[in-house]
């Protein structure tokens, strides 16, 4: 005989089959109930059941006995006929259960294939939808989707079949998912992904899509996970009418989204009209990635027009090549494809190694900088020759012209390019171009990416018509920048290393960097040599009659101030730390890196927004 006991202290709902009936092992045979829950007491083997010794609503104690099994022995069953075993059925499919089903029918309509008109409108704008962005993004199959079935709160103005239809996910796709997980470890590529839905409700915010937000915000806040914004969309919503609020204003997205910076990499990317609220958490982003399409503003036409301030189209708000000239647009491409490419490019920055690289050809920097000292040239020469190839990415390239800044890899090591430009100004550093430089230190800075300064600069630019663009206030921000460097910084003089400019692009000063070195045709002074001469000696050069005399004698004193000033001389002096071969500039930089240790930690570390 088999024992059947109580595996719990519980009550007899009933019994499934009745006494004397023959069951299979695994068979039901009765159900307990405990604490409003179900258990299920099933045959451990085949058998007859023979005994009862409770019957249903009786009260049985842990380990009593229920009733007994008596052993069956069984025939071995004879094997099926040949034609009927080709006849039997191979395996049986199970239905889609009730509950698993209204799931799947209640995600329907938050997926594209289900809304062709709503993707349809999308694609004849030359746009993408937010899924279709998000899909391009990240990693296949990573994308794990939060707060899918969130619609509009508007329930007591609209049905709810009509907001389940017309206003999935609220109008934001949120979730967390890899990008570039095959280039590095897999915890190293996990991300924040948050996509306004233009095709729903105009990608305005709405107050749950704000809840998603702050939902999002706060695990990549927690995990130490970069995020990335689409933020293409109106702004606030008015038509959310289920919320007992009035204005809104207490919402904790824009508070929650600013605590972000400086902590993990916040990244923003717009395709088509930005406005608003949209526009707002874009502005707090590290680095924006706009197409040429985009239009981006702190309010759209309906605002404009509501303060009295003329009617416009949207597309006279804020145009890329308006917003890419002035700072806003840190990398402006062509469309959302590209769009997705740079930001994949921009984040692997922060993820880690690469150790699959490539190096330029490093014989081709002996001959960038041009022997007449007096010529001008690209430096992206030099940053493409110091990069591992295809890793160079400039940002804010239509601002600032004055200096270069861009993110590239030396021997797989992400790093930080700070370059003087002698096209612009013949690399005399403006405000605008200070303001670029000193903001780019506190992004790398911020998130841990050694700088490294091409020095090629006459100083800060000087004059009167300058100083009307508060000069003093915006190149001193290079020096509290650099003051407050966590990350190694690194300097190498190309050509000219003149006045407080070059100190300003040397962390404060030759000795403050990791290590400064200079090219054969570094040359350096206080201020520009021809201006020391002009000034230091004017005495000597008007005591010379004017004409051919005093012109000898100034050539003369200058060329003694270019021997003096030259960068073997600066070297024997210890002002700089080396005179090397262009072709060991990577060699060098990478000796340096190589000393870096383990970083202080990144907090109250912050980055402008402008």
């Amino acid at each position: 005989m088999i024992e059947i006991r109580s595996p719990l202290q519980a009550q007899i709902v009933r019994w499934q089959v009745p006494a004397g009936t023959a069951v299979n092992a695994g068979d039901l045979l009765l159900i307990l109930e405990a604490m409003k829950m179900e258990h299920e007491v099933r045959a451990e083997q085949g058998g007859r059941l023979v005994e009862l010794f409770f019957d249903a609503g009786a009260l049985v104690a842990e380990g009593e006995l229920l009733g007994s099994l008596e052993r069956v022995t069984q025939s071995a069953p004879q094997a099926l006929p040949a034609a009927a075993a080709l006849a039997a059925p191979q395996q049986v499919t199970a239905s889609v259960r009730a509950d698993l089903q209204r799931m799947l029918e209640r995600h329907a309509p938050t997926l594209d294939v289900n809304r062709p008109e709503a993707v349809a409108k999308r694609h004849a704008l030359g746009q993408r939808t937010a899924r279709e962005n998000i899909a391009d993004l990240c990693d296949a199959d990573s994308f794990l989707e939060y707060g899918a079935l969130a619609v509009a709160a508007q329930r007591s103005r609209r049905s709810a079949e009509d907001l389940i239809k017309n206003t999935p996910a609220d109008g934001m796709v949120t979730g967390i998912a890899s990008i570039n997980r095959t280039l590095f470890e897999p915890e190293r590529s996990r991300a924040v992904v948050m996509a306004y839905d233009a095709s729903v409700l105009a990608g305005t915010q709405g107050m749950r899509n704000h809840q998603k937000t702050d939902r999002m915000l706060g695990i990549a806040l927690q995990q130490k996970l970069p995020v990335v914004l689409f933020a293409e969309g109106g702004g606030g919503r008015p038509g959310d009418v289920d919320m007992p609020i009035v204005a809104g204003l207490h919402v904790a997205t824009f508070a929650s989204f600013a605590r972000l910076n400086g902590q993990v990499p916040v990244l923003g990317i717009v395709a088509g009209r930005c406005f608003a609220g949209n526009a707002a958490l874009l502005g707090c982003c590290d680095v924006i990635i706009a197409t040429r399409a985009s239009n981006i503003g702190m309010g759209g036409p309906a605002m404009v027009e509501g303060g009295g301030l003329g009617v416009f189209k949207p597309e006279q708000i804020g145009p890329s090549d308006v917003q890419h000239g002035n700072g806003v647009i840190d990398i402006l491409v062509a469309d959302e494809s590209a769009a997705a490419a740079a930001a994949r490019h921009y984040l692997s920055f922060f993820q880690g190694l690469v150790k699959d690289w490539q190096a330029p050809d490093a014989a081709a920097l002996r001959d960038v900088v041009p022997e007449n000292r007096l010529r001008v040239y690209d430096t992206r020469a030099v940053m493409t020759g110091i990069a591992d190839q295809g890793s160079l990415l400039e940002l804010r390239s239509g601002f600032g012209k004055g200096i270069h800044t861009a993110l590239a890899r030396i021997e797989g090591r992400a790093v930080g390019l700070l370059v003087n430009n002698p096209l612009h100004l013949g690399g005399a550093i403006d405000a605008d171009a200070a303001d670029k430089a000193a903001r780019f230190m506190q992004l790398c800075n911020a998130h841990g990416l050694p700088l490294v300064s091409l020095v090629d600069t006459p100083g800060f630019m000087v004059g009167p018509e300058i100083e009307t663009r508060a000069q003093v206030r915006h190149v001193s921000r290079m020096f509290l920048a650099a003051a407050h460097l966590r990350v190694p910084y690194l300097s190498v003089v190309l050509r000219k290393g003149y006045g407080l400019g070059a100190m300003a692009m040397t962390a404060g000063g030759f000795h403050s960097p990791l290590c400064t070195v200079a090219w054969p045709t570094g040359e350096f002074g206080a201020m520009g040599l021809e201006g020391a001469v002009r000034l230091g000696f004017r005495k000597e050069l008007e005591a010379q009659p004017e004409g051919a005399q005093r012109t000898a004698l100034y050539e003369q004193l200058v060329a003694q101030q270019y021997e003096k000033g030259s960068a073997l001389n600066m070297a024997a002096t210890l002002e700089i730390d080396a005179v090397i071969d262009p072709a060991q500039t990577r060699a060098w930089l990478l000796g340096a890196l190589q000393t870096q240790r383990e970083l202080p930690p990144a907090q109250g570390l912050a980055i402008d927004a402008w």
